[in-house]
């Protein structure tokens, strides 16, 4: 089998670069093949030999420019043409990666991402994609923050490029597609769900319509769409609601001894919950719809998360995901000649 190339930001978490370090290190260890660590080589150099790894297990890519989280997006896409994030996603257009994988500003990999790939051919808008644990299973929800304006033809792309990715990474045969909305009645929603769902109804996709978050929860679609302002809110308020019940189980727990005893029996059930609710789990989320692999990771990743991400990165490379995105935005555009194909 070919070798997978993975390019990595090593100065994307909050902790940069400790965690890239270390996953990039586990990542060897996994698949045998050096990923390509993106970041200002003297430092990584420093850091490699205190860690007792060689090049031939970790390859370092020069890029002496960091991308902060307080930099604005665009600018940041001509200002720092050398930050380990513009270098990384020139490897990929150059083909000497074949992913890259970043836990740093989502707005300035969209926009470097944007700036140096460009979109597939037909796309309008690329959505950032998340794996939501479900009953059972689990759904991929897009868009979540790439994009916080959307029109309808921005949901109807969502839905193909999410399809397509909840059957490459979940095997899920023709995926259940839905809508987010405040209930599962048709005509329920605000003005872009309801010009969005005849658009969806007549795509030819799986679409069985409006749901709700607690139907999302309990499994009724496989690919859910919305726009980035509505998905990056729900995407928050998960991982906010779940630490709370998590840390408020953790506090009754220990409030007496016989809670305390209670709780020592119980704790391979939390542990099986906390590991099903853990983000870093599921590593980073696609950018889908940039002519390129890109995969953007939560700031605060340790090498658990940063690792899921390059291994998310490796199968969508290995079942050749680009592919797949490329020909169905296609087969829609061939199906509608009369769109504008911008």
């Amino acid at each position: 089998m070919q070798s997978v190339r993975i390019a990595l930001d090593a100065m994307g978490t909050d902790s940069h670069p400790q965690p890239e370090l270390e996953a990039a290190a586990r990542a060897f260890q996994q698949w045998q093949e050096p990923v390509l660590l993106v970041g200002p080589a003297a430092e990584l150099r420093s850091r490699l030999a205190g860690l007792g790894l060689g090049s031939d297990q970790v390859r370092i890519i020069d890029a002496p420019e960091v991308l902060e989280m307080t930099d604005k997006p665009a600018d940041s896409a001509r200002g720092k043409p050398v930050s380990s994030m513009a270098v990384g996603l020139e490897l990929v257009k150059s083909g000497e990666a074949d992913a890259f994988v970043t836990s740093g500003n989502t707005g300035g990999a969209m926009a470097n991402a944007l700036f140096r790939l460009g979109r597939i051919r037909g796309v309008k808008r690329p959505g950032l994609t998340a794996i939501f644990p479900v009953q059972d299973g689990h759904a991929v929800v897009l868009d979540i923050g790439a994009n916080t304006d959307c029109k309808p033809e921005y949901l109807l792309q969502f839905a193909i490029l999410g399809s397509v990715y909840a059957e490459t990474a979940l095997g899920v045969p023709s995926p259940r597609v839905a809508i987010l909305s405040n209930g599962e009645e048709a005509g329920k929603g605000n003005l872009l769900v309801k010009e969005a769902s005849p658009m969806l109804q007549a795509s030819g996709l799986n679409f069985i319509g409006n749901v709700e978050a607690k139907e999302l929860y309990s499994a009724a679609a496989d690919v859910v769409v919305t726009d980035g302002f509505v998905g990056n809110v729900f995407l928050k308020t998960s991982e906010a609601v779940a630490s709370f019940l998590s840390n408020l189980i953790k506090q009754e727990i220990t409030s007496s001894p016989i809670s305390s005893l209670g709780g020592l029996l119980a704790r391979p059930a939390f542990q099986r919950v906390n590991a099903v609710l853990d983000p870093a789990k599921y590593g980073a989320a696609p950018l889908l719809g940039v002519d390129g692999l890109v995969f953007i990771g939560h700031g605060r990743f340790g090498d658990e998360g940063v690792l899921s991400g390059i291994r998310a990165a490796r199968q969508a490379v290995e079942r050749d995901l680009m592919t797949r995105l490329r020909d169905a935005i296609q087969t829609r555009l061939a199906a509608e000649p009369h769109r504008d194909r911008t």
